[in-house]
């Protein structure tokens, strides 16, 4: 299988969850080797998706470079994996990602609609060779050595409409759509109140996002999934762990994961390069991805 990009560009808007305003962004093909990469329009920067660039995790990834950031990018990250996309110009006008629904499924219709196209240099996939995990406390992110890629996540949160969750799943670009794709983040209507306060989450809404006050959710159409919230994270991970450059194949696991960990995951397995080792797609291999990102 040879690396991807998109057949065509295609243009989409939404509102930025935290400033609320209009965002226009553009997704345009890339050469083969370029990766993933934005430009702010706005400020002339060009950002590379890479472990490197991440500059901050603690409500969102955001990545920055000269100055220029982007934030929210996990959703658009994830569709971007799933579809098994190698090289990608997304042209922003803002700070942040729109948030669309608060999952990635606006983001895999526009793939869709934009199509595939193959390009001349062979896919790279990075195989993980030993067990990397990073904690924090009882919170953990581990990836380990596997034939498949697989995640296993699992949530524990003191409210009666979440409690404990969790969700696995064989990775393919069909079970990432079906599962996966239409799983909305989630917050509390206390925390959205103090971050209006500082003038963030502005742009949240019932439209974008699972909320829930002290006992119940009060979006009046439910949830998408009987277990949304664990799934929410899962389509998280993806995007945060597609900063790694390339597909990979292994087992992740997590328990009460965050952007943060998986930021420090992403680190740690580059660290040592022990941990994994890089081959581009073979006869069989090839066959394999074929299947999985079909």
């Amino acid at each position: 299988m040879k690396q991807l990009t998109i057949k065509k560009t295609i243009k989409g808007v939404g509102i930025g969850l935290h400033k609320g305003e209009p965002i226009r962004f553009i997704l345009q093909p890339l050469e083969s080797g370029s990766g993933i990469v934005f430009y702010r329009t706005d400020t002339g920067t060009y950002i590379e998706a890479k472990p490197e660039n991440v500059v901050d995790t603690r409500m969102a990834t955001v990545i920055g470079s000269e100055g220029a950031s982007v934030s929210t990018i996990e959703h658009m990250l994830s569709a971007v994996y799933a579809f098994g996309i190698d090289n990608l110009l997304i042209r922003i006008d803002a700070s942040e990602a729109p948030i669309m629904d608060g999952s990635s499924t606006s983001f895999c219709m526009m793939l869709n609609e934009a199509g595939l196209q193959e390009l001349d240099a062979p896919k790279r996939v990075m195989i993980l060779q030993k067990e990397v995990e990073v904690r924090d406390g009882e919170k953990f992110v581990k990836i380990s050595p596997a034939s498949t890629l697989s995640y296993h996540f699992q949530i524990r949160f003191d409210h009666p409409a979440i409690g404990f969750q969790e969700h696995g799943f064989t990775f393919s670009k069909q079970a990432y759509l079906d599962q996966i794709s239409r799983a909305r983040t989630f917050g509390f209507l206390k925390d959205v109140q103090m971050l209006r306060a500082h003038n963030l989450a502005l742009g949240a809404s019932l439209e974008n996002a699972i909320v829930l006050d002290n006992n119940r959710i009060i979006n009046n159409e439910g949830l998408r999934y009987n277990n949304e919230f664990v799934r929410h994270k899962i389509l998280d991970a993806i995007g945060d762990l597609r900063l790694l450059g390339m597909p990979y194949i292994g087992k992740y696991e997590s328990f009460a994961g965050s952007h943060h960990l998986n930021h420090l995951l992403t680190e740690e397995i580059l660290r040592d390069k022990e941990h994994f080792k890089v081959v581009e797609a073979s006869e069989m291999a090839q066959r394999e991805l074929a299947k999985v990102f079909a």
